[in-house]
């Protein structure tokens, strides 16, 4: 077994916008933060250094709700796509309550998915691949030292679950609220979440 990189993995996701606090599923919508969201992120900022974290990297989803975060908090990233939020497709800007009324029953976006709408939607194994991505992309910069990505919740606890090496629907156990961070990092030669949603 390859020994671990000493890096830890840190994430942060972006504070709240209208539909996050909404309960609205949020994917491909570009919101801004609200006021409450952008007091987050620099409340995010100061916990970061409180943590005595110094990236050699911060890397940023391409949505305004993210990078604006990222600024807030005192990071300057680069962007990278793939960490963008799960495409709901047609239940974009929907709640969770409203699809199961539509649906009759007790819907669940990693059990049931998505349908297609304005855009196609993701299926949790499309998500979980760009999670992989963004691992191998990140990896050199962990033997440096701690990496910082800035996302989104549904991605974030998908990430965390391809990094744990198990599977992506494990990621509907797993809350990530807004304007909070969570550290993976390892346990001798296993990948482990050191902190969650603090």
């Amino acid at each position: 077994m390859s020994t671990p990189p000493p890096g830890r993995l840190i994430l942060l996701r972006h504070g709240e916008t209208e539909w996050s606090r909404d309960g609205r599923h949020t994917g491909l919508t570009d919101l801004p933060l609200t006021d409450h969201g952008r007091v987050q992120a620099m409340e995010v900022g100061q916990r970061l250094a409180g943590l005595d974290v110094t990236p050699v990297a911060v890397i940023s989803s391409h949505l305004q709700r993210a990078l604006y975060t990222a600024e807030l908090a005192g990071l300057d990233p680069q962007v990278d796509e793939d960490l963008r939020e799960w495409d709901y497709g047609g239940y974009e800007g929907r709640s969770t309550a409203d699809i199961r009324k539509e649906t009759g029953h007790a819907w669940d976006v990693f059990r049931d998915g998505v349908i297609p709408g304005d855009t196609p939607g993701e299926t949790v194994e499309e998500v979980a691949a760009r999670a992989s991505r963004v691992l191998v992309r990140v990896r050199p910069h962990l033997e440096r030292g701690d990496v910082v990505l800035v996302g989104h919740g549904h991605t974030s606890r998908i990430l965390a679950t391809v990094w744990l090496r198990t599977s992506p629907r494990l990621a509907a156990q797993l809350t990530f609220d807004a304007g909070h961070l969570s550290l993976l990092g390892h346990h001798r030669e296993d990948p482990c979440i050191l902190t969650w949603n603090t």
